[in-house]
């Protein structure tokens, strides 16, 4: 710091250009600063990437953002002192107080990917949490969780826990946490963390191994990206994989430890059964995917540990069976078992063993550091209560909702507020059919490795926006800033919803009380995917196109605006 100045400054040895990526690179930690650091709030923020082999680069045009975040410049080694004189003499002149300011909280909210890559790396969750409530949270359920493994392995027994939270309170954090705590520790137990969310493992998978490879490089480590892929893939796993491999043997896995992610997503018995039959030729198969996961870690002869991560209101496929199948299923086949059990969890089962704590809630929502109640809001759009969405919207005064007609102007928004290493993208319903006419197409189906982690000039990437993820694209992933496409198959009726799905043709109308909640649902996840701000766009319709009438979208804009949607 000097003169008031905060100088955010990153070297690039042998660099002979200014290219973008290491530019969005500095431009990022002025960003963290920014958003992280108490201290740094109100100061004025000068990212300097220094390339040793560039030509000189000074006077070029210098530009601020609006919360006096500059955009990086770019100098080399001769043109560094000159540039922050520069600076001091013309934005300079405040407290100078370094101490304080190096002194300040810093309070980082990390994306998953982000927190994914921290954990895999060895940093503790406390250094990765903006709110101390929520790393106190994830902690003390970190610690409850490793004290009841390592009784079940003291006393030779078989362990479930259940972990429930708010929404957006870091279940998949806890549950990395965990994984990657025990492997570090206890690399005999072969800690595995398992999701049936095929597209958020492809991309922590991809993830974790780019950044090994990096990493690898800049400390003159020999690695290769197909080693850290392998690496990555034991760690992380799809739970179908292991399902599979189950069924291949009758061996007991040789996982001790299993974190599940989002639990409650796994099939019931008519859907596992179906695709066991249909897909596997298992004829006969009759048990339900949590009491067959169940068996396969009850193969173990002496102790085993499961940990269930819980969410609500995020069933989005036919079958998902909820958490109520796991205490069904325990009841019925597993009573050696003991259940550890939130004390919030109510539930009808007879449990021989059951243990309750408050331990295993999650209270604190750690998603969004701008709208910490985003989700409140959300739910009552989603269940149809303009006045207490209005109600909430009141607090959300640094998390910007916008509604528009027009796409190329929320496209030109999400551009204009994107900065750095910041994610924007759109996002549709999986049915969202009669988006098509403005070339939203939502059954092109993109890469989300490559979505959610290509650079922002690669097409494929979710800056490019271009293509629209659907809520099982992004289940259990962010982006900064989000576009949601709103389609005829969620509007208004009266003063509720009604739910359709496009058919050849035309729009039918969804009777089937638990569709209704998966397309209710899969509207709850995409309105909150977004951790800085949002813009819902929903089209003018056509007159002389019936499955696209004006009045029906009319209606859904209506009824954002009432919520407190701003127009754009």
């Amino acid at each position: 710091m000097v003169d008031g100045v905060v100088f955010v400054i990153e070297y690039k040895l042998g660099a002979i250009q200014y290219d973008r990526s290491s530019l969005d690179q500095v431009y990022g930690y002025g960003l963290d600063l920014k958003h992280f650091h108490e201290p740094s709030h109100n100061r004025t923020i000068v990212p300097i990437l220094v390339a040793t082999h560039a030509p000189d680069n000074y006077g070029r045009p210098f530009q601020w953002d609006d919360d006096r975040l500059g955009r990086p410049l770019g100098v080399n080694p001769e043109g560094l002192l000159p540039a922050i004189h520069h600076m001091c003499r013309v934005y300079g002149g405040a407290d100078n107080d370094a101490v304080a300011w190096e002194a300040g909280r810093y309070r980082p909210t990390p994306t998953i990917v982000e927190a994914a890559q921290a954990l895999y790396r060895g940093h503790a969750v406390e250094e990765i949490s903006r709110s101390e409530a929520g790393a106190e949270n994830l902690t003390h359920t970190a610690d409850y969780v490793a004290n009841a493994i390592e009784l079940a392995k003291r006393d030779r027994r078989k362990i479930i826990c259940f972990v429930t939270g708010v929404p957006g309170s870091g279940k998949t954090l806890a549950g990395l946490n965990l994984a990657t705590a025990r492997q570090r520790a206890h690399s005999d137990e072969h800690a595995v963390f398992l999701s049936g969310n095929g597209p958020l493992v492809d991309v922590l998978r991809e993830a974790l191994a780019l950044d090994a490879v990096a990493r690898a490089r800049e400390d003159g480590v020999k690695t290769s990206k197909t080693q850290e892929d392998r690496r990555a893939a034991a760690f992380i796993q799809n739970i179908h994989h292991f399902r599979d491999d189950a069924l291949a043997s009758r061996d007991a896995p040789v996982e001790k430890v299993a974190v599940f992610d989002e639990a409650q997503r796994a099939w019931d018995v008519e859907q596992t059964s179906k695709f066991m039959q249909q897909k596997k030729g298992q004829i006969g198969f009759s048990m339900s995917e949590p009491e067959f996961l169940l068996s396969v870690m009850d193969r173990h002869e002496d102790w085993c540990a499961i940990i269930c991560l819980v969410g609500g209101g995020q069933e989005i496929n036919t079958g998902e069976a909820g958490i109520e199948e796991w205490l069904r299923a325990l009841e019925r086949s597993f009573p050696h078992w003991q259940v550890h059990l939130p004390e919030s969890l109510a539930h009808p089962c007879q449990l021989t063993d059951e243990v309750s704590t408050p331990a295993l809630h999650l209270a604190t929502s750690l998603r969004s550091f701008r709208a910490e109640r985003l989700s409140d809001f959300v739910g009552h759009v989603i269940t149809g209560n303009a006045s207490a969405a209005r109600q909430v919207n009141k607090e959300l005064t640094n998390f910007p909702l916008y509604v528009t007609r027009d796409l190329d102007q929320a496209r030109r928004w999400l551009r204009s507020k994107r900065r750095g290493a910041e994610r924007a993208g759109l996002l549709a319903s999986s049915n969202a059919a009669r988006l098509k006419p403005h070339g939203v197409f939502v059954k092109a189906k993109i890469e989300p490795a490559k979505w959610f982690l290509a650079p922002s000039d690669d097409v494929r990437s979710s800056d490019a926006l271009e293509d629209a993820g659907t809520e099982f694209d992004v289940q259990g992933l962010e982006l900064d800033w989000t576009c949601l496409c709103w389609d005829a198959n969620y509007r208004r009726v009266g003063d509720g919803w009604r739910a359709l799905q496009f058919k050849g043709t035309r729009w039918q109308a969804v009777n089937d009380e638990a569709r209704k909640a998966y397309v209710a649902n899969a509207y709850r996840v995409l309105l909150t995917r977004g951790r800085q701000g949002m813009v819902v766009f929903v089209p003018e319709g056509s007159d002389e196109d019936a499955t696209r009438m004006p009045t029906v979208y009319d209606d859904v804009y209506s009824f954002l605006v009432e919520c407190g949607f701003a127009p754009l």
